[in-house]
């Protein structure tokens, strides 16, 4: 294990190779990035990488279930920020996508890259992309019972339909795209699906 900078406790192999084939996965797709690069932007070796990993496809596994969980701590935050209120925690969730998708260096949803990527139906990558949209897909039904939804899967539909069409127009239009129209748009439905 490598001490950490400020003295903090040590950075464990494992998470150095996570947190680096993470970041070039991002930046240049799974299957563009291979396991010489990431071992040595994590600074490791490469028995390193297989003691943790069986193979690069456990890996971007690995990564996959990362970004699914950091996208619904997102959501929780949102939510937790709005106690009491979950239309408006998921209304500042939907505009959180929309101002990171402004960023540049956008590149979308690791989770939705991985299918574009893999498009084997049985492909183990594909299966985790899919599970971690699943869980977001229940979560936002979940909340949308909360609110009193009438139909809370198709309010739960019509939300995950935005959130995917704000990550390909973030890449598309950058900040001057349809994504500036996210949050009034999650309102206008949420309220419709009251109605």
């Amino acid at each position: 294990m490598a001490e950490g900078h400020d003295g903090a406790a040590p950075v464990r192999a494992g998470d150095r190779i996570r947190a680096a084939a993470r970041d070039l996965f991002y930046s240049r797709g799974f299957r563009g990035v291979g396991v010489d690069e990431i071992v040595a932007r994590a600074g490791v070796t490469k028995p390193s990488l297989y003691r943790g990993f069986a193979s690069k496809d456990a890996l971007v596994v690995a990564c996959l279930e990362d970004y699914d969980t950091g996208l619904r701590a997102r959501l929780d935050e949102a939510l937790a920020a709005h106690p009491g209120d979950p239309g408006a925690g998921l209304v500042a969730f939907l505009d959180g996508i929309a101002r990171r998708s402004a960023r540049p260096g956008f590149r979308g949803c690791g989770l939705t890259n991985a299918v574009v990527e893999y498009p084997e139906a049985d492909h183990p990558v594909r299966e985790a992309a899919r599970e971690g949209k699943r869980a977001l897909h229940a979560r936002l039904a979940e909340v949308a019972g909360t609110l009193g939804a009438r139909a809370p899967e198709r309010l739960a539909d019509a939300l995950l339909l935005l959130v995917e069409g704000a990550f390909a127009c973030g890449q598309i239009f950058g900040a001057d795209g349809p994504n500036r129209s996210l949050a009034g748009t999650a309102e206008a439905l949420i309220a419709a699906s009251r109605a």
